[in-house]
């Protein structure tokens, strides 16, 4: 009994020590793996530098045809042809649309004749009263009625020409409204036709940039079909007043548009330079960390233990061209994180990634 008890003693020590030795492993290792230093977090660097800020003044408008009317008809008939393409290109004058003329011109044809036998008769009044066998007030009724038939041809001409509808002006036509066969009232929409190049921004600003506006100022636009580009214009034209009820002056810019990329009713981002104002410290916007408390930066600092981040709260001020200027928070020369900034926190060690090193404008 007693060897027993003995042999189960030891067995149980056995495994108890096994597993006590098991556990100060692990709890061995895991506190070596704690006192490694983590591998520094790769990031994107750019100094900050100082350029001479372009100022401007912001504001956001629309695309506007210089020319941009809905083609219409002035006399009602049925559509005999259709002589353009939606989206073509045209010039002043060229024929869009011809109505149905085969009873109006039957209708000229007879004022025609009506016309012929009036100075026939005008010709004879004219004769018998040089020769005193005809009253003059006769005469004048002859002469009335020669008159009267010659304007109704002329009208009727008239209203046979606009039975073929022309371009107003040279552009570029939009999808067409009619098809052959159709009957058109007068006043029926048939196709759009704008001119294209050059093209109009109109825009408003607040009032209080009124005295920094003026004629030929230079602007740039930008729109989200071209994201990264910027399209260059001038003022054309500034509002004699300002709106009452938003306090804003509105303003036209005209750009020229011969590729025709820009098309009427784009949103567009604008900017009315004002020259080059004072030397402002810049970075790229995408260093900047914004939340509602405040905007920060992470500064890579360079100390004993190496390269380490240093979040720090900075004021903002306007932003171009995916730069914007920094008013305080950082020195010139110093270096921020524009990449990786999610990975990061205060007092971390970081690396600086291969040709990582982004740049800001001069």
């Amino acid at each position: 009994m007693l060897i027993r008890f003995v042999l189960m003693l030891a067995v149980a020590v056995a495994i108890f020590g096994g597993i006590a030795y098991t556990k100060y492993r692990q709890i061995e290792t895991m506190a070596a793996t704690f006192t490694v230093p983590p591998e520094p977090t790769d990031v994107a660097v750019t100094k900050v530098k100082q350029v001479a800020w372009q100022k401007s003044i912001v504001g956001t408008g629309s695309l506007t045809a210089v020319q941009d009317v809905f083609v219409t008809n002035e006399e009602r008939g049925l559509v005999a042809a259709v002589h353009f393409e939606s989206g073509q290109i045209v010039t002043t004058g060229a024929p869009l649309v011809s109505l149905d003329t085969t009873v109006d011109a039957a209708v000229l044809s007879g004022l025609m004749a009506e016309q012929r036998l009036a100075e026939v008769q005008y010709e004879r009044a004219a004769k018998l009263v040089r020769d005193k066998t005809m009253s003059q007030s006769q005469f004048d009724e002859a002469a009335a009625r020669r008159d009267r038939v010659a304007a109704d041809v002329v009208a009727q001409q008239a209203r046979v020409t606009k039975k073929t509808i022309r371009a107003p002006f040279s552009g570029t036509l939009g999808i067409r409204r009619v098809d052959v066969g159709d009957y058109l009232v007068p006043g029926s929409n048939i196709v759009p036709l704008q001119t294209l190049d050059p093209i109009f921004i109109d825009s408003a600003v607040p009032e209080k940039f009124l005295p920094s506006l003026a004629l030929k100022q230079k602007i740039r636009i930008k729109v989200q079909a071209y994201p990264n580009e910027w399209f260059h214009g001038e003022i054309s034209a500034i509002e004699s007043g300002i709106d009452p009820d938003t306090r804003m002056v509105r303003i036209r810019a005209v750009l020229s548009n011969t590729d025709q990329r820009l098309r009427p009713g784009m949103f567009a981002e604008i900017n009315a330079l004002q020259g080059l104002g004072e030397k402002q410290l810049v970075i790229p916007e995408t260093a900047i960390t914004y939340s509602p408390y405040g905007n920060s930066v992470f500064v890579v600092i360079d100390g004993k233990s190496g390269l380490t981040v240093e979040r720090r709260q900075v004021e903002t001020g306007e932003s171009q061209d995916g730069v914007v200027a920094i008013s305080k928070g950082l020195a010139l020369g110093e270096r921020v994180v524009t990449v990786g900034q999610n990975k990061l926190r205060n007092g971390m060690t970081v690396a600086i990634a291969p040709d990582a090193m982004a740049s800001t404008p001069k």
